[in-house]
């Protein structure tokens, strides 16, 4: 994999071993950063971080800083060896844990941009709502869903974009003022 724009760009990177992760696409990724545009100086969780590459890119981009969480471990392990190769350790936080339960921790905790990309074979709407509450007011929530699936309801939150990638959709929400 690699990054496609930004002071990282060009960099590679690697992805978790086996099946337990969907890395984006990169003409996924590259749509999703340039929908954002400017992302300088925000703030970045990926709840279900697989091959950090969201990270990566935001960080190449310009965000401020970034928390990656994954529970699985080879995931969390490829992502702090390739944050360290990338020079990133110093705006990456990488924590292996179970997003519920990592949310029921750090409820005061909110991001500019929350990317939510769970496993297709399960898709746990309930957390992705849950994890709805870590958005900031002026913040954008992403949400990575299967292509085949319908726009998921985010109570709070108002669909104010969509980018469909074939077997998947980039689905950009905002709070309801």
């Amino acid at each position: 994999m690699r990054i496609i724009a930004g002071n990282l760009g060009k960099r590679n990177f690697d992805a978790p071993k086996g099946h337990r992760t969907h890395p984006m696409s990169e003409k996924a990724r590259g749509g999703l950063f340039s929908a954002l545009g400017d992302i300088s100086g925000l703030t970045v969780l990926d709840a279900f971080a697989g091959s950090g590459a969201l990270c990566f890119e935001a960080i190449s981009r310009g965000a401020k800083n970034a928390v990656a969480i994954d529970i699985d471990k080879n995931a969390v392990d490829t992502i702090k060896r390739n944050s360290k190769s990338l020079g990133t350790s110093d705006k990456l936080k990488v924590t292996r844990a179970n997003a519920s339960g990592w949310s029921d921790n750090n409820g005061n905790t909110v991001f500019d941009l929350v990317f939510i990309a769970p496993p297709y074979d399960d898709l746990q709407p309930s957390l992705v709502i849950k994890l709805a509450k870590h958005l900031k007011d002026s913040g954008i929530f992403v949400l990575d869903w299967p292509g085949n699936e319908p726009v998921l309801d985010v109570e709070g939150l108002e669909v104010v974009k969509q980018k469909n990638y074939g077997d998947a959709q980039l689905v950009f929400y905002k709070k309801i003022r």
